[in-house]
This record gives structure tokens, sequence and C-alpha cells, in this order.
């Protein structure tokens, strides 16, 4: 199966805090509003059919009125200021908001070494200053760390609260998602939270990235419930429907309510991994799963 980052491989709003207004700039609904991201087109950029340029347009022409990208599909790219306006401009005038970065490949922030762990801090400073430029929220980024289970909650603390003291500067928060290994245990990804304790750190609870390695697996419900507190973004992972426009691996009615039951009142960004069917079809498959889940509750 396609995974959107390997582990080890290794946009304006407002700083909100775990619970006090944790919801970013609505579209038209009081519950959530759907964005993009960017790695639901991953083959279609990758082939080349797609340019990292031409990502706004395309989710504008899907229905989507706000995006997430992805830091691999323009690596060469963040310190053009130039290419970045030029972004920021398509999307300004397609009316698209720019909401996070999603980083990887920059290195571990909880590295047991703590130079290597500076040097992690140090190469996100970069993509701080591109989401700052594009008007995102948010940058994405890993936990990943090595070591007993609390070796790795002083480590990834320690190097998320130095990175997410340079997001405050920017006015920009730092975002952990569940993202394999001991980061797709809820119950510690929560506690790392707590650990950083500061209003720009927060999660991006993924429905699907629950898999802690070694053909283990975390409880995807109580993994997102145990991260909701601090959520600043949500991802709606799907990978196959049913006939009925159902998702086959996660029961999305169950999820949203927990989402919601949160407290949680922003961006929810759908992010189709699958093969089949394609990814255009497979993206509309989401939006229009979570819209008619999204009315369902409205209308209650």
């Amino acid at each position: 199966m396609s995974t959107r980052r390997h582990f080890l491989g290794g946009a304006a709003a407002l700083c909100l805090a775990p619970l006090a207004g944790r919801a970013h700039p609505m579209q038209d609904d009081p519950a959530f509003s759907i964005s993009l991201a960017q790695w639901s087109l991953h083959r279609t950029l990758r082939d080349g059919k797609l340019a990292a340029l031409e990502f706004p347009a395309k989710a504008k022409a899907l229905g989507f009125g706000a995006v997430e990208y992805v830091n691999s599909f323009f690596l060469d790219r963040v310190g053009d200021k130039v290419w970045l306006e030029e972004l920021r401009v398509r999307c300004r005038d397609l009316d698209v908001q720019n909401l996070l970065i999603m980083c990887d490949g920059l290195g571990a922030l909880g590295d047991p070494d703590a130079a290597a762990r500076t040097q992690a801090i140090e190469r996100h400073l970069p993509w701080l200053d591109a989401a700052k430029a594009l008007g995102c929220h948010s940058i994405r980024v890993n936990a990943q760390s090595d070591g007993t289970r609390e070796e790795q909650t002083q480590r990834a603390a320690d190097g998320l609260r130095r990175l997410v003291e340079h997001g405050e500067e920017r006015g920009l928060n730092v975002i952990v998602e569940n993202h394999g290994g001991l980061s797709s245990d809820g119950a510690w990804l929560a506690g790392v939270m707590a650990a950083v304790d500061h209003p720009r750190i927060g999660t991006l609870p993924d429905f699907g990235n629950f898999h802690l390695g070694d053909g283990q697996w975390y409880d995807r419900y109580q993994g997102v419930k145990e991260l909701m507190p601090y959520a600043k973004a949500v991802s709606a992972k799907s990978h196959e429907f049913d006939d009925q426009g159902n998702e086959t691996g996660t029961d999305y009615g169950r999820m949203l309510g927990i989402v919601l039951d949160s407290g949680y009142r922003g961006w929810i960004g759908v992010e189709y991994e699958g093969a089949n069917p394609d990814e255009e079809r497979g993206i509309l498959l989401t939006k229009a799963l979570l819209e008619r889940l999204r009315a369902t509750r409205t209308a209650k």
C-alpha cells in the first residue's frame, strides 16, 4: 500500500490552544470545511502531469477552497521568493486559502544525538519561512525519535519545543501527525504535546496512519480521540470505497463524531491515497462522503 511520506524517510489563522477555539477560518459551514491535501495527487505530480504551481487551480476545479501542501513537491523552491510569491498570487486570484505545508525528510526532531536534533530543527526553518510567505497557519512535522518510550518523549518534546518557538516568532503553528512508529500511539503523542506545553504546538490527527510497526496497529478511533484536544488540522485519509460511497477501512460517521464532539470546527483535509479508483475519482468520493455526513450532522 502506498504511504504518503515514509516515517523513517527522512496557511493564516489564530494561535489555537487545546479546546480553546482551535478552528481555522471557515468557508460556509458551522461544522467543518473541506480542504485538499496535495498528496492526493501525488502520482499525477510525480508523473509530471501536474506542476506544483498548478495544484491550487486543480484543487479549485475539483471544488475546493483551501489546500495543504507537501514539501517534497517543491523542495528546490523553498527559498525561491519569486516562485513562492507566484504561488501565493495564484491562490489569491483563485480565492483558494493556503493552510499548511507538510514537511518530511528534514531529519528527526527527536534524534538521540543533540547535534543532529539541532540540525533537524534548522532544516525546518526555511519551511516555516515558506509557510509564512504563503499565508499558511502551520507546518506539519514528524515526531521521529529513538530509545525507550520515556526517552523518545523527552527528545521529541525538546526538538518540537525549540522548533515551535521559531514558529511563534513567525506567527505559525507547528503541528504533528500520527505518522508511523511511536507517533501513531495516540497516548504517547498526546503526552508529547503536554510535555511541549506551548500554545503554538498541536496535532494533525490522520484517520488512517496508526501503524506502529512490526504488523501492529493502534486503534484509529481511540488514537484520534486522544489527539483531538490538540488538533489544529485533521486529515481524512481514504483508500477504497464500497458501492454506497463509504470508505471501507474507516467508519467516517464514527470518526467525524469523534472529531466534532471534541469541539473542533476547522478544516478537514481530503487525503486520498488509494490506487482504485484513480486520484480524481477518489478525491471526489472522499469529498462527497464528508459532505454527506456533514449535511446529516448539520440537520440534527
